[in-house]
Order: C-alpha cells, then sequence, then structure tokens
C-alpha cells in the first residue's frame, strides 16, 4: 500500500470516528432523538462566488472563492464567513442533492465577519438550530463539519476563548479557538453537543492555545454575536451599530509593537502618507501598545470621516504625524451585482 492510500485511509477513519462520537452525543440527548446525524450535517452547504475583478478584495482574496455556509432558516437564508461573498457579482449554493441554486448577497457584517446569502429557491433540507456560543468552555467537545457529510467532519476540542484582532481593522471578542486544525475552513460549521451550530469558520492560525511556540487551530466566530444583528442584517444589509472610523492601514503586532505591513489602495492611510514599515507609536495623542489597543483607541474618535492624528517612527527612524481622513468602510468596498 502507498503513502496516499495509507493517509486515504486515516483520514476516512479519523472522519468516521468523529461522526460515530457525534453520533453518540446526540443520542444521549433526548431533544435530539428524532434527528439523525445525516439530518444534521445536510444544512452544511457549499457556497462558490465569482467576484467582480475590479472589486478592492480580488487581489488578495481572489476573483473566485469557496467555500461553505448553513442553511439556518426554511425560506433558503444561509449563513456562512463574510469574505466568501464580499464584492460577489454571483453566488452558487449546492445542497446534499448536488443541485447548484443562484443565491443573492443578504447582507454583509464587517464588525462580526458573518455573511448572509438567500438562494433563489428554498435548499430541501431541514435548517440547522442556533445554539449558545457563550456554553462552549475550554474543552468542550465540538464537531467542524465542512460541506459533503460524513466524509467531511472532524472531532476537535475548544482549546480557548478570547479576544481575536485582526490585521485589517477587526476585532472580535471571545472567539472561539478549536484543535486539531480543520483545513478547509472557510464558512465551516461548527456544532455543539446538541447538534447546533455555534460558530462558522473563520481562519486557520498557528497560535491556537497562546503561549505555545507552534500551536495550529482553527478560529471561529462565535454565533452569539449574530443574534443581537440577524434581524437588521435581513432587513437593511447591515447591522444598526454605529458605523466605525477605517483608516485602510494593515498591520502587524510584533512585541506590543505595531507595524504597518500593506496599506489598502485608495484608502485614508495612502492618501495621507502612511508607509509600509512604519511602526504607529500614537493616535490622537495616546500611545498605542499593540493591536487591539489602538483599534479602540482609533473607533473612539468618533464616526467615518473623523480626522485621525497618526504618528508613526518611519524606518529612517525619525517621528512624524500624520492626519487621515477616516472613511466608512461599507464606501470603500466596490459591490457588484450579487450585493
Amino acid at each position: 500500500m502507498d503513502m496516499r492510500s495509507i493517509r486515504n485511509r486515516v483520514s476516512h477513519n479519523a472522519a468516521a470516528f468523529a461522526v460515530t462520537c457525534f453520533a453518540f452525543w446526540l443520542l444521549s440527548s433526548h431533544a435530539n432523538a428524532q434527528r439523525t446525524v445525516d439530518d444534521i450535517l445536510s444544512a452544511v452547504v457549499r457556497v462558490q462566488t465569482e467576484i467582480n475583478p475590479s472589486a478592492r478584495t480580488a487581489g488578495t482574496l481572489g476573483a473566485e472563492r469557496d467555500g461553505h455556509g448553513v442553511v439556518i432558516d426554511s425560506s433558503g437564508l444561509v449563513l456562512t464567513i463574510g469574505y466568501l461573498i464580499l464584492e460577489s457579482s454571483s453566488v452558487l449554493v449546492t445542497g446534499p442533492d448536488g443541485v447548484a441554486l443562484p443565491a443573492s448577497v443578504v447582507a454583509y457584517d464587517s464588525e462580526t465577519g458573518f455573511g448572509l446569502v438567500r438562494t433563489q429557491q428554498p435548499v430541501p433540507v431541514r435548517p440547522m438550530r442556533l445554539g449558545d456560543s457563550a456554553q462552549l468552555n475550554e474543552g468542550a467537545g465540538v464537531i467542524v463539519a465542512g460541506f459533503g457529510g460524513r466524509g467531511n467532519t472532524i472531532r476537535a476540542t475548544v482549546v480557548a476563548r478570547r479576544e481575536f484582532a485582526g490585521y485589517w481593522e477587526y476585532l472580535l471578542p471571545n472567539a472561539i479557538f478549536t484543535q486539531p486544525p480543520f483545513r478547509v475552513f472557510g464558512g465551516a460549521a461548527l456544532i455543539n453537543q446538541d447538534g447546533r451550530l455555534v460558530g462558522i469558520g473563520s481562519l486557520v492560525v498557528g497560535d491556537a492555545k497562546q503561549g505555545n511556540a507552534l500551536s495550529p487551530g482553527n478560529m471561529f466566530i462565535p454565533i452569539n454575536a449574530l443574534k443581537p444583528i440577524l434581524g437588521a442584517l435581513i432587513e437593511g444589509g447591515r447591522s444598526e451599530r454605529p458605523a466605525r472610523p477605517w483608516i485602510g492601514v494593515y498591520t502587524e503586532e510584533i512585541r506590543q509593537r505595531v507595524f504597518v505591513t500593506r496599506l489598502a489602495s485608495d484608502g485614508p492611510g495612502v492618501a495621507a502618507g502612511v508607509e509600509t514599515g512604519d511602526i504607529i507609536v500614537s493616535i490622537g495623542g495616546k500611545p498605542v501598545t499593540g493591536m487591539t489597543d489602538f483599534y479602540r483607541k482609533l473607533w473612539a474618535l468618533g464616526a467615518p470621516g473623523v480626522e485621525v492624528p497618526l504618528t508613526v517612527l518611519r524606518q529612517t527612524g525619525g517621528l512624524e504625524t500624520l492626519t487621515l481622513r477616516s472613511r466608512d468602510r461599507y464606501d470603500w468596498y466596490r459591490f457588484g451585482t450579487g450585493n
């Protein structure tokens, strides 16, 4: 037997073991006695999108995107990760019957990272019910499921609940970190012991357990972050929360220093003269200690349009204070016909 066959058999056995454990959980829960494993997993669908080549995110996220989503109501509403559908011109959702259904974008929420689409006709599956992600503590057992049913699931463990700061001006409270890593993570379902949806797959990370030199795993957006904004997203495509000022500066934190690694084209940072390699020293006259601190001080300045005084340390060693005119991030995107 060659190595590929061995790896395939190991992968198949691991998936089968995960689903066996999952089935045991469900059988032990009276509330789910009438629901089978296949019934629950059938709500996990494939989400494919095409992106306008002129879209702001086409160069970084790709002009064709492929991931997962979860059917959450009987009308064809599918919850997924927002970057799959951001600036899309067309969306296809494929259910367990293999039929690809055209869908339209309902909402994208930059604050949480969730995305919603709705198929033109309902997906012939039972929607997955929403669980309570606040009940997931470190050590909890979960199932990570992608489109494809039993053969595309793994058993995982919650290894951390903590704040997550993303380089794209993103801060998620109480994110869920799991191990082992699930390779095709975008939009994957995080399912608890009751067979309910408790998170949506966002990233693969190298520090799922902080403090470990190498600790690969996944980061999931907790489902409880969706509940307060779901109605507004369905009705208007955006949360009703006040928009945050956005400056288009992508960063990396090293020893609490915030380095500029990239700039959004035509963004406020470029317009004001921020450069790759700058270290952000202060914002609004207040020292910056790490990405989380940077974001909180930026957002505390006011609404989009507010002036942002940013002091940077140049690679030449000199300090310079620049004034950025912040924007609403949504106005910068080039949304296509799918939005």
